[in-house]
């Protein structure tokens, strides 16, 4: 088996609401190992970006804890942000910056050299067909062409760790198939990946393994086969209302 590089265990985030205490990840435990696409599965809600930002060291865990390619987050936050890269619903892009602006940017937050930048960003933008864009501003492109020049952000640096939320959120069609091929081809380039999903046919199409999450739970992991067997059922769908039994709700 390859090497584990991200290890979850136990993981617990609560946050203070005028109702009281909400438990948003609710003793979590998962591994995600070199070189597979780990998908968090899930509706709105479920804890799926709670985590995400937990394991990119954006929220800090109320208890338990995360280690990301060997580095827990809580003590060495730092060196694990050097290793990740994280891809947020927003796409968190300038409009006035052209798609070469935009990663020289980011190159430079991640202290690349300027040759490496440079050496990257072309390499990149061939990479996922935005080349003939690199000089146009991020406010004339469209959503997938936006999410495309996240998914190059986040590569920049190079990082053995891919961290996605809901990469095909709001995208149409085509578009989204465009981010869904590019996803695959940094799992052929050895990165790890995790992302968060609503949509059954993400998870089926991108995801080594799956975790069905619901109320901050996980309620079922393992491989599509596996879900399969498990439950008797073909349908992703109908896989996880049987996973997550009697606590689904319409």
């Amino acid at each position: 088996m390859s090497e584990a590089m991200v290890e979850v265990r136990n993981l617990v985030k609560l946050f203070k609401t005028r109702k009281g205490e909400l438990r948003a990840v609710d003793d979590l435990s998962f591994t995600c190992y070199g070189g597979e696409i780990f998908g968090l599965l899930g509706p709105n809600g479920a804890g799926k970006t709670t985590t995400l930002r937990m394991l990119a060291t954006i929220l800090t865990p109320s208890s338990g804890s995360v280690m990301v390619a060997g580095f827990d987050t809580k003590a060495l936050p730092d060196r694990v942000r050097e290793r990740i890269g994280f891809l947020a619903t927003e796409t968190g892009l300038y409009d006035r910056f052209t798609a070469q602006e935009t990663l020289r940017f980011f190159g430079r937050i991640n202290r690349l050299t300027e040759a490496e930048i440079e050496e990257r960003i072309e390499r990149i933008l061939n990479m996922l067909g935005l080349t003939a864009l690199a000089g146009r501003r991020v406010g004339t492109f469209s959503n997938g062409e936006k999410q495309k020049l996240s998914l190059a952000r986040s590569i920049i640096h190079n990082p053995p760790v891919l961290i996605f939320d809901e990469p095909t959120f709001g995208l149409d069609v085509m578009a989204a198939r465009a981010v869904i091929e590019a996803i695959q081809l940094f799992r052929e380039q050895g990165h790890t990946i995790i992302l968060s999903t609503h949509i059954m046919q993400v998870a089926e199409k991108l995801c080594n393994r799956i975790g069905i999450l619901y109320h901050g739970r996980l309620h079922a992991l393992g491989t599509l086969g596996a879900l399969r067997s498990r439950f008797g059922k073909e349908d992703l769908e109908d896989i996880f209302f049987a996973a997550v039994g009697g606590e689904a709700t319409c």
